[in-house]
């Protein structure tokens, strides 16, 4: 791992952080008062986002392990936020010992937690690097230590293209990092999105956080997934994604869309 330099002082704890609130809203201690506050807030708008938060890493759980049952052995987590375990590479290597996992973050308190991530295998690495600009992370060094990208690479997106703006041109942005994987990849992604409820009062309050949270329709989040093959049951909310236990009632109301992808040219 690099130790990508940063002072405490570059740690912003005046404004929430997406990575933090969502740290508390499952229960996390690395968060603190601003983000508290926010998550109450948040929760106060949408009741049904703390379920939905587990939901959504219940999926994560589901579908990490799908792609490394199907045979891949590269993961590329880009905007993992804090250490939830079980961790992406725990859950991975559960199934395949042999698992190399590349996490990617634009926050630097992820690197101050970068130990409870990294392996003394060495087959790990956390960069600290902001998913705006995709060809710096397909690009960096310690990415390129761990991901051969001749080799089949499962990329995680979950959770995190919500916090890019239609400027910031979500589109562009994954299409920049499929085409750096080869045939046999996998895309897993979860997407926030209003379409079961109205949530400009969610909304509201990521205005005052580090990133703002940007609501997409279903038509806008299959979009993501142009050059890639949806595997069953396609895009879906995600307590209903391959469930391995019956979703608990209320889950129609959780608004994440979430899907894993197959690129096959």
């Amino acid at each position: 791992m690099t130790q990508d330099g940063f002072r405490a002082e570059d740690i912003d704890t005046s404004r929430p952080h997406p990575a933090r609130i969502y740290d508390y809203l499952l229960g996390g201690k690395d968060n603190y008062e601003v983000d508290q506050e926010a998550a109450e807030r948040l929760e106060a708008a949408a009741p049904e986002v703390r379920p939905g938060l587990r939901a959504n890493r219940a999926f994560l759980q589901r579908a990490v392990r799908y792609v490394v049952d199907s045979g891949v052995r590269q993961i590329l987590d880009i905007g993992t936020g804090l250490p939830t375990s079980p961790n992406v590479h725990e859950i991975a290597r559960a199934a395949a010992p042999d698992v190399r996992v590349a996490y990617v973050d634009n926050d630097p308190i992820v690197a101050a937690h970068a130990g409870a991530l990294l392996s003394a295998s060495g087959t790990n690495s956390v960069v600290l690097a902001d998913l705006r600009d995709p060809r710096g992370i397909v690009e960096h060094p310690d990415i390129r230590r761990i991901i051969d990208f001749d080799q089949p690479v499962a990329l995680l997106l979950v959770a995190i293209l919500h916090f890019l703006t239609d400027a910031d041109e979500p589109e562009r942005v994954v299409a920049t990092l499929r085409d750096a994987l080869p045939a046999g990849s996998c895309l897993v992604l979860s997407h926030a999105t209003g379409d079961f409820a109205d949530r400009s009062e969610a909304q509201a309050v990521y205005q005052r956080a580090t990133a703002s949270l940007n609501l997409r329709s279903r038509d806008r989040v299959e979009r993501l997934f142009d050059g890639f093959e949806l595997v069953e049951p396609g895009l879906a909310q995600v307590p209903y994604w391959r469930p391995d236990t019956p979703p608990p009632p209320g889950s129609e109301l959780i608004g994440f869309y979430a899907g894993v992808a197959r690129k096959t040219g």
